[in-house]
């Protein structure tokens, strides 16, 4: 059987054996193109084929799989903090005449490497894990969108060791930086301690920053939902990473100044702002949401407000097949 490849030069099939399956490539064949010969193969495969997943796993194979969904996180956060916390670190350093001759960024370029690193660490874990990179979306998804709740131990887990691991990073590339910056090695103030965790500032009082993370939260997840709910118009395949880097840089721009962008800290009050107030705005969003919006049936709240319709459809069904 013989094919012509209309708009495309005729080539010839190499193929050849790679354990257990058999991949195709072709290559292109001059004297084929010159002379006008037709091919004389069918492709097997397209020639950008995903390469098949192996299905027998060895020990080690069984343990990274077990791990593989909390590491998509690990390096997700990871991303999300090395970005942001070395643009604050390039920013605020670099106006010290001893680390740089001129200053290399301000807060917009701050929130401009939060946004990145949300959106690359997006790209990194979405297809692996989900792309979570947050404990409170976490907890969302496990509440409202049916994530298990037996994985949602290791994700934060992940997350949270993900972002030491960033931040520990940053810290060591400019660490010679900041004993310049402080005055001496060894010496760690307030100015270079809101790199790595962000400080709420001197006038708000702690119910202006709960509700300043809250509200942060709050956009940040109500996007989200947004952005992967099917029957609202979702981004094409691949490009939510987009949308989160254009929200987090939003939030970043508008809201970042008081209280940071990702945590905030305050003497007794830290388990309020860091903690309790992302955890809280995240749960608001999602009941927001499915209440006003969703419609799919694996949210609680849809279903609260579905059941008893379908129910009722239900049974108008059987009784009617019991009258024919």
């Amino acid at each position: 059987m013989t094919s012509t490849i209309i708009g495309s030069p005729p080539t010839s099939p190499t193929s050849y054996k790679k354990g257990d399956s058999e991949y195709h490539h072709y290559q292109h064949d001059e004297q084929s193109i010159q002379q006008g010969q037709e091919s004389a193969y069918v492709p097997q495969a397209p020639l950008l084929s995903e390469p098949p997943v192996p299905t027998t796993r060895t020990k080690l194979g069984k343990i990274r799989e077990a791990i593989r969904e909390p590491m998509g996180e690990f390096m997700g956060v990871a991303i999300l903090v090395m970005f942001g916390c070395a643009g604050a670190c390039q920013s605020t350093l670099s106006s010290d005449p001893a680390v740089a001759s001129t200053p290399k960024g301000d807060w917009f370029s701050i929130a401009l490497g939060w946004g990145f690193g949300l959106g690359f660490g997006g790209w990194v874990s979405g297809g692996v894990s989900g792309g979570h990179i947050n404990p409170a979306l976490t907890l969302v998804m496990a509440t409202w969108r049916g994530f298990p709740w037996r994985k949602v131990p290791a994700y934060i887990f992940a997350q949270l060791m993900g972002g030491i691991f960033g931040a520990a990073l940053v810290y060591a590339i400019y660490y010679q930086a900041i004993n310049i910056f402080e005055g001496g090695t060894g010496i760690r103030t307030l100015r270079t301690a809101g790199f790595f965790g962000t400080y709420a500032i001197d006038y708000i009082n702690n119910a202006g920053a709960f509700f300043s993370e809250f509200l942060g939260t709050f956009l940040l997840v109500l996007m989200i939902l947004a952005t992967t709910d099917p029957r609202n118009g979702p981004p094409p395949a691949g490009l939510l990473p987009i949308v989160l880097f254009l929200t987090l840089f939003a939030l970043g721009v508008c809201f970042g100044s008081q209280t940071g962008q990702v945590y905030s800290f305050r003497n007794q009050y830290w388990i309020w702002c860091p903690v309790m107030a992302p955890f809280l705005g995240a749960q608001a969003a999602a009941i927001m949401y499915d209440s006003f919006i969703y419609q799919s049936e694996d949210s609680p709240m849809t279903r609260l407000f579905y059941s008893r319709r379908r129910n009722s459809r239900s049974k108008a069904g059987n009784e009617s097949s019991n009258h024919v």
